[in-house]
């Protein structure tokens, strides 16, 4: 039941880091928005839940000296696993602190991503007026939402380094003696496997006629041309 649960939030937590990922590469282009950045910090405090409940799911049993050998070694499989989804998730929390400083979209703000003809038929005024309606309406004029924002950032990404430091105090799984359940590229050959008898149905068809007769003019050409060039060769 614990590794079935185990399985569960591995799979939650490795779509959620996914999106995360997808969300964090959009910081700083044309897409970015203050939805855009909610969005992201909600997907990144929902990583980091289910991060912790793997955690405790996880740990308890792989300290636990009395486990079996082959669920223990399913165990350390799903370890590695974790360890590596985490790994994926602070380096994307990373690039989010670093391109979320370099791109603010507290006012004055750093021109992002241009895909578009700026200004309007209203002139400076005008396209100033449009910019104050943007910021109120996203909500880039209330206070010092994206310092407030870096900063949580910035301590989120040093509470999950200390998570996987302490992680790897705990319990003493190096990845590199994990054992995989298949081979590599099992699945690949397996998909070869199931289209195999099919291609080989297909080469042992009949010959097509007009195939066979292009074969046979082009052998005897080759023989003819082999025999001119001996004839030539003893000539001379």
């Amino acid at each position: 039941m614990a590794r079935e649960e185990c399985k569960a939030l591995l799979d939650a937590l490795n779509r959620t880091t996914a999106r995360h990922h997808q969300l964090a590469l959009t910081v700083g282009g044309s897409a970015d928005s203050r939805a855009l950045r909610r969005e992201l910090r909600r997907t990144r405090r929902e990583a980091q839940e289910l991060a912790a409940a793997a955690r405790a799911r996880l740990t308890a049993p792989l300290r636990d000296r009395g486990l079996g050998g082959e669920e223990r070694a399913e165990l350390e499989r799903l370890w590695a696993a974790f360890s590596g989804c985490l790994d994926l998730l602070e380096a994307d929390m990373r690039r989010a602190l670093a391109l979320g400083s370099a791109f603010p979209l507290q006012a004055p703000r750093r021109p992002l991503v241009r895909t578009g003809v700026a200004g309007g038929p209203g002139g400076p005024g005008g396209s100033a007026r449009s910019l104050r309606r943007l910021a109120e309406r996203d909500g880039d004029g209330d206070g010092d939402a994206d310092g407030d924002d870096l900063r949580e950032l910035e301590r989120e990404v040093l509470q999950l380094s200390d998570m996987i430091h302490g992680m790897e105090m705990k319990v003493n799984v190096p990845r590199w003696t994990v054992q995989a359940r298949q081979t590599a590229g099992a699945e690949l050959l397996s998909a070869a496997s199931s289209a195999g008898p099919a291609s080989v149905q297909e080469r042992s068809g009949p010959c097509d006629p007009s195939k066979a007769l292009a074969a046979a003019v082009f052998s005897a050409v080759l023989l003819a041309a082999v025999a001119l060039a001996v004839c030539v060769a003893k000539l001379s």
